[in-house]
């Protein structure tokens, strides 16, 4: 993304070491009789030079230095350097991480969530787009509309995969779209709805008495990307921070075929959702890490 230039050299402070002129992606600066200055047109906002410099002379207006501040996790400031975090309990962390399907009814402070709103943001994005969108269900009555929303999708769904004859269109207009959710997925979803409406079993939140909302602005060069990525990260924090949660596909694919969905939440049409992630405290604790399918990569040598 081209963005206009924010970017501000105090030149009482700048050493002329050249070190924001090599990382800038957009080449915005160049070091003119010993001292850095603002030479181009066009920046990404991505910060690089303001972090390189060992003065601190660089600023970046575009960013704001406070945006990622947490309330309920203890800030740290300082840069990671490579190799100064332990890998193992970093391993861990990702293998522990469990999709939680049996909730507690005790509510999340709307402070953690916010704090997980911005712990998703330090995904990397496509040209640093951070076109990100956050929407937070806070309780569970913003839940179970969601849940209601997304049950009439599904029932009417059902309604039309119950008809032989449009069946037999898919197949032949399709690519039998229609006929693969009938085959994989008309009776469970049948027994979920059945479920949501005479017991009020909820088969689609498991509980969940919050969830967060990630989508993506026009513009982004990699959308969905963006937001599996920031995605990743709440998962992440939210174990480490007592959280359970589950990513929610049945949601993503409603919204994305029915736009009466997003109406309901107020997010705007040009918006798209790609990741709903139920949270909440689990009920259920592990002994171990679950095992995963063996990887065999492939290489390519050249």
């Amino acid at each position: 993304m081209k963005l206009p230039v924010t970017t501000e050299i105090d030149r009482e402070l700048c050493t002329g070491c050249g070190l924001c002129v090599s990382i800038c992606p957009f080449r915005t600066l160049t070091v003119i009789n010993g001292t850095a200055e603002v030479t181009g047109c066009h920046s990404m906002h991505c910060g690089h030079c303001a972090a390189v410099c060992p003065t601190g002379a660089v600023t970046v207006g575009g960013v704001a230095d406070d945006a990622l501040n947490l309330v309920t996790v203890e800030n740290k400031e300082e840069w990671l350097p490579y190799e100064e975090f332990d890998t193992a309990a970093l391993v861990q962390l990702m293998r522990s991480r469990r999709s939680c399907r049996i909730f507690s009814g005790k509510p999340v402070e709307k402070s953690v969530l916010e704090d997980l709103v911005k712990i998703g943001s330090t995904a990397p994005s496509g040209t640093n787009s951070q076109l990100w969108t956050f929407t937070i269900l806070p309780d569970r009555v913003a839940v179970q509309k969601l849940g209601d929303a997304t049950a009439r999708f599904f029932r009417k769904l059902n309604s039309l995969a119950e008809r032989g004859y449009l069946r037999f269109f898919s197949k032949l207009f399709m690519k039998d779209a229609l006929g693969w959710y009938y085959r994989e997925y008309y009776e469970s979803v049948r027994q979920a709805l059945r479920e949501w409406e005479e017991n009020d079993r909820d088969c689609l939140f498991h509980g969940a008495p919050s969830a967060i909302l990630v989508g993506m602005k026009p513009g982004a060069s990699t959308p969905c990307e963006d937001a599996l990525l920031a995605s990743q990260n709440i998962l992440l924090a939210a174990h480490a921070m007592g959280l359970g949660s589950c990513l929610i596909g049945f949601v993503v694919e409603a919204m994305k075929r029915d736009p009466r969905i997003r109406k309901v939440l107020g997010i705007p049409r040009e918006e798209r959702i790609y990741a709903v992630i139920a949270l909440g405290y689990s009920v259920t604790q592990f002994y171990k890490p679950a095992g995963r399918k063996r990887v065999v990569p492939r290489y390519f040598e050249g």
